[in-house]
């Protein structure tokens, strides 16, 4: 029987307008520890964002989103950060920021296989 791992996650979302505290949820970051796992996966409904706010920068919010990417990869395409362990990466990318582009708080949990949590915590919290 496999082992459950602890995780902890975070969603990713779009705040076009930070003193309205209005949002989108768009992505998913999962940090697994024990399972060497640190993943992001999110989705750019330009249509749906457009709709909530016209003067966004889609194009923008994309190569932000793609750096979450680089940066959980880790290595010299994440930039400075990149180079960190990947706990430190997960606390850098999860920390509080009041720019349009945020986290939630940081939620723990259980699980066998991470990448399956990821998708199944994108599939209901983002789509």
């Amino acid at each position: 029987m496999q082992k459950d791992h602890l995780f902890e996650y975070a969603v990713i979302r779009i705040v076009p307008r930070v003193e309205r505290e209005e949002f989108l949820n768009v992505g998913v970051i999962l940090y697994c520890r024990d399972l060497n796992f640190l993943q992001v996966q999110f989705l750019i409904d330009q249509q749906k964002l457009l709709n909530f706010c016209a003067t966004l920068d889609i194009a923008d919010l994309q190569d932000r989103l793609c750096g979450f990417e680089k940066i959980c990869q880790g290595g010299t395409d994440g930039g400075p950060i990149g180079k960190l362990d990947m706990a430190s990466r997960f606390r850098w990318l999860t920390a509080y920021r009041s720019t349009v582009i945020q986290t939630s708080k940081v939620h723990p949990g259980l699980c066998k296989d991470a990448g399956q949590k990821l998708t199944q915590l994108f599939s209901q919290l983002v789509l």
